[in-house]
């Protein structure tokens, strides 16, 4: 579990609260019960001494003390009945005690006399013995008595100890449960928090349109989903707006561009120009050619990612466009004596845009070519994995900087290194490759190989199943084409 999560430090902060009011309730009943049976038993063992001076030491002149002691054993039976009873006058030495209890929990003679002023009318356990003691004094014909009162306190401390024992159980066990059920109704209640992550992580620059789940609950969390689908608006709006500008800008630059191309065309072709000139004019064909380029490649994307491309989507067998596509590659191949290797595993039938699905092929081998060494090798691969279709193209050039991965499907992204840097481009081929396979519901993965090299990986649906037996290698090398069926 992530320390750092919030649903660990509210679970924490409820752990702690549940023990501090737990066990502080604990503490709070152990003191308040340890109070009421030492109230108890002195209000009991103060009655009794009261009962002692009232039915029978007041008339000790008439019966005696020999009468009194025998009328205790009758009435109450002190040894019986596990109490201590004793009658003395005040800095002298008692004329009755209560023999030993039939427990054996203390020892009469061993407990001690008090005659300290304030210690009468007060319960006091007496160290050593297990007996909690009253002494009740009086004066009764002039003569100052002491009644001493007490019983087991093992009764009273095995209560106590059977409380603070059930507290030690019972406790954890209340809080680990009050903790559990405050970390489930934690995840709970962050349930549509962890909605709107979701559905914020689907949310991209080509779907927009979707919102996030908005919880009614009054507080703060609905007022924070709203907020953030107030600013997808806001972002819709403006990515529309720079994608229409950038559509109509590249669609009103396609005419004065395409009258450009031609009058410079016309005008390298004229006889007798300065040789100066003409070549003047031949550089400006060239930009010329490159800004027409950009153009359609900006048109291309704008319309994909605003939805208004017409694709005409048809069944088809992917295998069998790589490999055609790979021998039309073939010539450019040629010139930097790379060899194209076109591995199909069967038919691999997929539901789209043959023709955008070309365009892909071309601009990753067009990459792929431009940026591999001479005399090296580029493999395309198609094969199935569950139930998507997989196209792999892998060169051996000097592959991408990993702090530049995440970036090279931008728009006029061109990395700063040697890759970039041996060849010209715009920066949008694999910008276009991204549009159309986004619109195709594909996925496409970029990766730099142990080997040296770069793979790039594009997984879209099948269109159903497909056969398996069989494959099919074809290779197209620098000396020419060749097609295996193996």
């Amino acid at each position: 579990m992530n320390s750092r999560s919030i649903e660990f430090r509210l679970a924490m902060y409820c752990l702690f609260i549940c023990m501090l009011l737990f066990f502080g309730f604990g503490a709070y009943t152990y003191s308040r019960l340890e109070y009421y049976l030492r109230t108890a038993l002195q209000e009991s063992l103060a009655h009794r001494a009261q009962q002692i001076e009232d039915t029978l030491l007041r008339n000790i002149s008439q019966t005696g003390e020999s009468y009194i002691a025998d009328q205790i054993e009758v009435r109450y039976a002190p040894a019986r009945n596990d109490r201590f009873v004793r009658i003395r006058k005040k800095d002298s030495a008692a004329f009755y005690t209560s023999r030993a209890p039939n427990d054996k929990s203390f020892n009469p003679e061993h407990v001690p006399l008090e005659n300290r002023p304030n210690y009468f009318n007060k319960l006091a356990d007496i160290d050593g013995e297990g007996i909690s003691l009253i002494s009740v004094p009086c004066t009764i014909d002039q003569n100052n008595y002491v009644i001493d009162v007490g019983t087991s306190n093992l009764s009273s401390r095995g209560i106590l100890r059977d409380y603070l024992i059930t507290l030690f159980i019972v406790l954890p066990v209340m809080v680990l449960i009050s903790t559990g059920g405050a970390f489930v109704l934690i995840r709970q209640v962050l349930i549509p928090v962890r909605k709107i992550a979701n559905a914020a992580e689907e949310i991209t620059s080509q779907n927009l349109s979707k919102r996030l789940p908005v919880v009614q609950t009054g507080d703060s969390l609905e007022r924070l989903a709203v907020v953030l689908n107030q600013m997808i608006d806001r972002l819709d709006v403006a990515f529309q707006h720079a994608n229409r500008f950038t559509a109509d800008a590249s669609h009103e630059l396609r005419t004065p561009l395409t009258i450009m191309r031609g009058e410079l065309e016309a005008l390298s072709m004229e006889a007798g120009l300065p040789v100066n000139i003409r070549e003047k004019a031949g550089s400006i064909l060239e930009e010329t050619e490159r800004l027409v380029k950009i153009i359609h490649g900006l048109l291309a994307i704008s319309r994909l990612e605003a939805g208004e491309a017409l694709l005409e989507k048809t069944r088809f067998d992917l295998s069998a466009l790589v490999a055609t596509t790979a021998e039309q590659m073939l010539l450019l191949a040629e010139e930097k004596s790379i060899e194209l290797v076109c591995e199909a595993k069967g038919p691999v039938e997929i539901f789209g845009d043959q023709a955008r699905m070309k365009q892909v092929l071309v601009n990753l081998l067009d990459n792929a070519i431009k940026y591999s060494f001479p005399d090296g090798c580029i493999r395309l691969q198609t094969k199935v994995e569950g139930e998507r279709a997989v196209l792999e193209v892998m060169d051996e050039g000097p592959g991408i900087p990993y702090k530049a991965l995440p970036h090279v499907f931008d728009r006029f992204y061109r990395v700063d290194d040697m890759r970039s840097k041996r060849e010209e481009g715009a920066g949008l081929g694999l910008s276009i490759v991204r549009s159309i396979c986004i619109a195709h519901g594909a996925e496409v993965q970029i990766n730099n190989r142990p080997e040296g090299g770069c793979r790039i990986k594009i997984t879209m649906p099948l269109a159903t199943e497909t056969r398996r037996n069989g494959a099919s290698r074809a290779m197209v090398g620098s000396g020419g084409s060749l097609i295996q069926i193996l």
